[in-house]
């Protein structure tokens, strides 16, 4: 039977499940591990197309550029729709910038990644703010991302901000950012001008942690762990019934799932998984679910860390933390925690507040470096009351500090059971007034600035410095970039041999920026084992027409430059309405 549908060049969950329970009956392990392999493929691509979630900002709510006063659409010419969103100071604090992160949706937009600019409105001006787009989808004809921007305000006051789009001739944004993020997959160094933190190139736990002030604290913990590479973080993990083995995220020999999202504002680092025996595969239990996020912010002095812990089935823990750090040598010499009414208090955590802390840390009264964990969120469902302890400790066997969080509150775990929890870890100078720094900064972040869908203002426009749009942006391309786009159009997949589909199309050209006479085009592979991006520069075995020798006929181009990037990763959301249509998705 031809092939014509797109379930006729594939196969579904439920026919590779089909597959897997038929080798599995006549025990042969090798198709079953393949098979296995392909779910997960499945499963991948089912989220892709299919997760999704609602949007603040509609796409119907858009607005027009032209509906915006004369200074304020010239400042903006080469945009043509925009969202408006307000964020309110409700708790009467000064903010210093603080992360917000707003979901919305436009439609006839190729790429929100290229075309999103923020803009503050203030004193009647416009003043773009520096943003990271992440989380792109498409659906049906709107894309949906996720915008995050640092913004700051005074106290009870209302701020307004428009996010501009739709601009074909937008090329990504590149802004000026102390966040810096090396490595590759999950084992990355990611520093600010506070910190510099490394992550474990086995697993991605965090695995030192370096001060930028004076004398560089470094916080590790050597040795040899319990087999596993040592870190500072060793959440999370539980021992099963009758005490007879841990299991440990950081036992990974790799991260079963990751997601890495790298930009010049927030470096987010997700990984998922169920932990690890000791002596893995021997025991693999799907028993209790592990997510957790880790979030590097540029300009800031803390970083965050959300975890979700989901029992699948009903089991015994004799034990189970989500929050333990542990830090070998002596780096500091008092100790820190934080009451439920939200006051720090220096030294022992007095008998009967134990379990009940919403924050624990490390001083030194001399050096002044602090180390502080502050307890923004940790509740679960489906099960009784947790215990928020983790008491910070001194001496713990031959190691430094630590402190040690066990929630359970008993040893059942049923089915459906979740324990949440969202920590800021604070890295900072700790001056004589730190007890109220500290109070003030989780009051802030326990409250952050209210983000709702605003309307434009409506008070007099007044000229804006510069413009919105950079050189070429507006127009003024020196070479015309619908001509780019359009020839680009000419270089198809050949390997998709029937498909008659290009890589615009396909969505592996992520920009096209115009420099005088040089074209640079930013590209990427559809995934990692087609890695070599020379087949479309070049040309290669039936290759039908090369990038570089296309977009030199088109006049007044004198070089072009084809870059390679996997930031973000390729998915069916790239592909064009054309591109979906020659791959049989709809």
């Amino acid at each position: 039977m031809a092939e014509t549908r797109y379930w006729d060049r594939t196969d579904t969950f439920e026919e590779k499940m089909r597959l897997l329970e038929a080798a599995w009956k006549r025990r042969d392990y090798n198709v079953a591990r393949a098979l296995t392999a392909s779910l997960r493929d499945t499963a991948i691509q089912a989220q892709q197309e299919e997760e999704s979630g609602k949007p603040l900002l509609a796409a119907g709510a858009a607005r027009a550029v032209s509906s915006l006063p004369e200074p304020w659409r010239q400042w903006a010419a080469g945009w043509s729709s925009f969202h408006a969103i307000a964020l309110d100071e409700t708790i009467g604090r000064d903010r210093p910038p603080e992360p917000v992160e707003v979901t919305m949706a436009a439609a006839g937009v190729v790429s929100l990644a290229r075309e999103v600019r923020v803009a503050r409105v203030e004193n009647g001006t416009l003043l773009e703010v520096p943003s990271q787009v992440h989380s792109e989808i498409r659906r049906g004809n709107e894309r949906q991302c996720r915008v995050l921007f640092l913004a700051s305000t005074a106290a009870h006051v209302r701020s307004t901000y428009l996010i501009f789009f739709g601009n074909p001739e937008a090329e990504l944004p590149a802004y000026p950012s102390d966040l810096i993020t090396t490595g590759e997959g999950y084992g990355l160094d990611i520093e600010n001008d506070f910190f510099r933190a490394r992550l474990s190139r086995q697993m991605g736990q965090l695995e030192r942690l370096t001060f930028k002030r004076e004398h560089g604290l470094e916080l590790f913990a050597g040795g040899e762990g319990h087999g596993e590479p040592p870190g500072i973080d060793w959440a999370h993990d539980y021992v099963g019934s009758g005490n007879f083995q841990k299991f440990r995220v950081t036992l990974w020999e790799k991260c079963p799932d990751y997601e890495i999202i790298r930009g010049p504002l927030c470096t987010i680092v997700r990984r998922w998984g169920f932990p690890h025996s000791p002596v893995h595969p021997v025991f693999s239990p799907s028993r209790l679910h592990v997510w957790v996020e880790y979030r590097f912010y540029s300009g800031l002095p803390w970083f965050q860390k959300s975890s979700r812990m989901e029992a699948l089935k009903d089991f015994e823990a004799d034990a189970l933390r989500d929050d333990e750090w542990v830090f070998s040598g002596q780096s500091f010499t008092d100790s820190l925690w934080m009451s439920a009414d939200g006051k720090l208090h220096t030294g022992a955590v007095p008998k009967g507040q134990e379990f009940d802390l919403w924050g624990v840390g490390f001083v030194h009264n001399t050096a002044r470096d602090a180390f502080m964990a502050l307890y923004l969120d940790h509740h679960g469902d489906n099960l009784p009351p947790l215990r928020h302890g983790g008491a910070p400790l001194f001496f713990y066997k031959w190691h430094g500090h630590v402190w040690s969080r066990y929630p359970l509150p008993g040893r059942n775990v049923p089915a459906g059971a979740v324990l949440h929890q969202r920590n800021a870890y604070l890295v900072l100078n700790y001056p004589g007034n730190g007890a109220e720094l500290v109070e003030t900064m989780r009051h802030r972040l326990m409250n952050p600035l209210t983000v709702s869908a605003g309307e434009a203002p409506t008070g007099a426009a007044r000229p804006s410095p510069g413009r919105l749009a950079r050189v070429g942006e507006a127009g003024d391309s020196p070479v015309s970039k619908r001509a780019l786009w359009e020839a680009l159009a000419d270089c198809k997949d050949e390997q998709l041999y029937a498909a008659n589909v290009s890589v615009v199309d396909l969505g592996l050209v992520y920009d096209i920026q115009v420099r005088g006479d040089t074209v640079t085009v930013v590209m990427t592979m559809p995934h990692r084992g087609r890695p070599l991006l020379g087949y479309f520069t070049y040309g290669s075995g039936g290759n039908s027409v090369p990038v570089r020798q296309r977009l030199m006929k088109v006049p007044g181009v004198r070089r072009v430059v084809v870059e390679q990037t996997w930031d973000p990763p390729w998915s069916s959301n790239n592909l064009t309405g054309r591109g979906r249509q020659a791959l049989s998705l709809g």
